[in-house]
Parts: C-alpha cells; sequence; structure tokens
C-alpha cells in the first residue's frame, strides 16, 4: 500500500507512508498518483485531490470541508440532528441583525468566531456591550444559547467507531485541554457515544473528535474538531496512529 501524508505529525509510524509538502502538491504529482491513499490534506487541497486527481483522501472530504467552518458544520447538524444542536444563529452583521440577536437572547449567550479551535474565538457575552465589541470584529455573527456546565465530552471518531472519549473538566468558561481543562475517563454515556456515531456515519465523517455538553434531559451537540489533540489517547496509553492505520486498511482493501 503507497501512502502519501501532507502532515508528517499526525501519521508517525504508519508504514509505507512518503512525505509531500502541501505547496509541493503539483511538482509532486508523480507521488500523489502512485498513491493508494493522501493522508491529511489541507482544506484548499481536499477538493483538487477528490475531483481532480480522483484519489482516496483520508480524513475524507466531508470531514474536512464540514471542519473547516462552524457555518456549515452547524448546518449539516442541523439537516440531521437538529434536536441535538443549541439555539443557534447565524446572520451577517448589520444593526438590524445586533438587535435580532439581542432581541432572541437572553444573557449571557455564547459567539463564535467561524474558524477557530482549542477554546480560541469563543466568547461567553454577558452584556450588550460586549456582544456589540463582538459584532465589530466579525463579519459573521454566530450566536448560540449559554447551557451551563463545568464540563463536556470529548468523543474521538476515527474510521466508524468512537475509538476513545473522555470529561473536559474546567472551573472556567473554556472546558477544552488546550485552555487548562482536566481529564477524566469515568462514567462516559453510552447514548453520546450511540449519538455520535451516528451523525459521524450519515456526514461520512471519519476523522474527528465531537464535543457534547450532557445535561440532565438531553446531549447537545457544538461542533466536532477534525485535527484533535491526541492527550486522551496519550493517556491512556493508546495511538491515534494505529487506529488510523487499521481503517485505511480495510478502506483501501475496500
Amino acid at each position: 500500500m503507497n501512502l502519501v501524508t501532507f502532515n508528517p505529525f499526525r501519521t508517525i509510524g504508519i508504514p509505507g507512508i512518503d512525505y509531500v509538502k502541501p505547496e509541493k502538491m503539483f511538482e509532486e504529482r508523480l507521488k500523489i498518483e502512485q498513491a493508494d491513499l493522501c493522508l491529511f490534506p489541507e482544506n484548499w487541497q481536499a477538493t483538487s485531490l477528490t475531483y481532480g486527481f480522483k484519489k482516496q483522501i483520508f480524513p475524507s472530504i466531508e470531514s474536512i470541508q464540514l471542519g473547516y467552518s462552524k457555518i456549515e458544520m452547524t448546518r449539516a447538524f442541523w439537516a440531521v440532528c437538529a434536536d441535538h444542536v443549541p439555539k443557534t444563529v447565524i446572520l451577517g452583521t448589520s444593526r438590524h441583525t445586533i438587535d435580532q440577536v439581542l432581541h432572541s437572547f437572553s444573557f449571557p449567550f455564547v459567539a463564535k468566531t467561524v474558524r477557530s479551535s482549542m477554546g480560541q474565538g469563543v466568547f461567553l457575552i454577558k452584556n450588550k456591550s460586549e456582544f456589540i465589541e463582538y459584532a465589530k470584529n466579525h463579519d459573521v455573527l454566530y450566536v448560540q444559547e449559554y447551557i451551563e456546565n463545568i464540563r463536556d465530552l470529548r468523543l474521538c471518531v476515527i474510521g466508524t467507531k468512537v475509538v476513545t472519549s473522555y470529561w473536559r473538566e474546567n472551573k472556567a468558561f473554556h472546558n477544552n485541554v488546550a485552555q487548562g481543562g482536566a481529564i477524566s475517563f469515568d462514567d462516559i454515556p453510552q447514548e453520546a457515544i450511540d449519538l455520535v456515531e451516528d451523525i459521524a456515519k450519515q456526514l461520512n465523517i471519519n476523522h474527528a473528535g465531537f464535543d457534547i455538553i450532557v445535561t440532565d434531559d438531553k446531549l447537545y451537540l457544538l461542533e466536532f474538531n477534525t485535527l484533535f489533540g491526541n492527550q486522551g489517547f496519550h493517556e491512556q496509553g493508546l495511538r491515534a496512529e494505529d487506529f488510523i492505520y487499521t481503517y485505511i486498511k480495510e478502506s483501501v482493501t475496500n
């Protein structure tokens, strides 16, 4: 099996793999044409690899393109699991839309930057002046109801299964491990695993870390990150690369 990776740090230890710098993709076209699978392309590469070179890629093009933008991701969630999405609006920035948000949401609420990860670009808006400041710096208003919590769930999908899951706990607003959140592997609800595996199957997401808030009566799906952190794997003595290799061997064969 001939493999090309555009991200060597995500594929350490996978055999039969050749590294191509993303910006050298067209100069190294022979390597790509001879590859059975291309791993971890950047978003801008995904369409030309899939539709031009006709190559299989991993993660799937759906994982990459939906994971690139919270807007497209949220719209996909609305299509397949609307009941599990917190109240959310996506609007252009204008005086009218600012007033619309202020009339529709009570404080505090959450506002996000469309392209962000690791808890960056996520704001807890506590009053009108904070929201006006957010709106000044964003062309798109991405606003979501605030669901009070001290922890959330990260469920990591590789292939078709959740291969590891853990709570991220923090006393502050952000639960992300990158923002100081602690990890716990205790009492992961099976219904959350089932929900994520079902959504991943419907959307053809095969490499993503899904974030879920668990309340007494509902699971709330926040987002997923295609390039998720590996600390949860390391603390369990697992390697994400092993799961990736097992999956791609089967997918290339089939």
